[in-house]
């Protein structure tokens, strides 16, 4: 259980209870209890949205203090990766090591979530309440994200729960703190290309048909020229095969089929609809009657720079000294659920051993992080 209310604004306490939870995709093992626990403790109504098939649901917490405006809300995920080997620390044992503490999700992102829980805290204490503050917790981040933040939003929008704007506390800096905001992410798409031969022995070709040979041409036309040069906030897209099949360990044997899969990520100078167009057609034009599925994880989105990412680089920069680079490289994250509804960003902390062995973040970094998020409120006037 959570203890006296003093342990609500220490972002390492909190942090220290989330490491504990083993929650790896689908386990939630307490977590959102620990949130939860404390965010009523605040005054926060707090509701438990379980999603998906009854009898393997995705949890998931929506809290609300406050029904005026603006309001403001911090989103995350308390559900992280397998801790995998070969750590020297317990990766569910919260040790602290020198200026560090160790686990996994410590960085990505229990860590934000604790900061985010602290800093409410605090600014609660600090003044009374003139907006009204929410946060959208998920337990389904790192998977299937079928159930999970997408669900939540639809719940949100027909409860009349939509903020007016959101921050997603994702690890957003390279090595230091105040580095990097996230204001946009790059969507991806995801393709399977399989193409049917004829098997046969290779010194008959006559007899047989190359699958792999059909794909050359469709090989070169991919990766031939680059997808674009870019845009104002956007690196240019990039097309990568990420695999080629043909489950064939003999050297005298033509396969029966090939395949190929890919993934684009890209910018806001292309939609999932225009690429998949764009492979349909050259599928279609250079390997003919061959099988073509694809799948879009997220579309392109840019929150444009003005009052919001502002205050986000003013609260930045007043505890770091840092003025923030805006950026939109990365990988995806919930945020391209969360674009449809409302303006969002993303800020956290460093991510360098996010995912990895002893995952750890410095206790300076989170005292940081939460100063900022603290600050951040007072600004947006919540």
């Amino acid at each position: 259980m959570i203890k006296p209310a003093s342990d609500m604004t220490d972002p390492v306490a909190l942090l220290k209870l989330l490491l504990h939870c083993r929650s790896v995709t689908p386990a939630d093992d307490g977590a959102l209890g620990v949130v939860g626990r404390v965010l009523e403790e605040m005054g926060f109504e707090v509701r438990r949205l379980n999603f998906g098939p009854s009898d393997a649901p995705t949890p998931n917490l929506y809290a609300r203090i406050g029904r005026r405006r603006p309001h403001f809300c911090f989103a995350g995920h308390t559900d992280v990766v397998p801790a995998g080997e070969g750590w020297v620390h317990d990766p569910f044992a919260a040790q602290i090591e020198g200026a560090f503490i160790y686990g996994r999700g410590a960085a990505d992102m229990k860590g934000g979530i604790a900061s985010f829980l602290a800093a409410t805290a605090r600014f609660l204490k600090e003044k009374p309440l003139t907006g009204s503050l929410s946060l959208l917790i998920t337990g389904d981040e790192e998977g299937p994200a079928h159930y999970g933040t997408k669900e939540v939003l639809r719940w949100m929008e027909q409860e009349g729960e939509i903020p007016d704007f959101c921050l997603v506390g994702e690890p957003t800096n390279p090595q230091e703190m105040g580095e990097v905001i996230k204001i946009g992410r790059r969507g991806s798409l995801n393709a399977i290309i399989t193409v049917k031969g004829k098997e046969g022995h290779v010194a008959y070709p006559h007899l047989a048909d190359n699958p792999i040979h059909k794909l050359i041409p469709l090989l070169d036309a991919l990766t031939a020229e680059p997808l674009d040069q870019g845009s104002e906030w956007f690196a240019p897209s990039s097309l990568q095969i990420t695999s080629l099949d043909v489950g064939n360990g003999a050297t005298n044997v033509i396969p029966s089929e090939a395949v190929i899969r890919l993934n684009i990520r890209f910018n806001d100078l292309h939609s999932g609809y225009s690429l998949s167009q764009w492979l349909e057609g050259l599928v279609a034009r250079l390997t003919p009657g061959a099988d073509l599925e694809i799948a879009i994880s997220g579309e392109s989105f840019l929150t444009q720079p003005g009052d919001f990412v502002s205050h986000i680089a003013e609260a930045v920069e007043s505890v770091t000294g840092r003025k923030p680079r805006l950026d939109t490289g990365g990988g995806t994250s919930d945020a391209r659920f969360i674009t449809r509804y409302c303006p969002v960003a993303e800020f956290g902390l460093v991510g360098a051993t996010m995912h990895k062995r002893d995952e750890c973040v410095s206790l300076l970094s989170l005292e940081s992080l939460t100063q900022i998020y603290q600050d951040l409120l007072r600004r947006l006037g919540a």
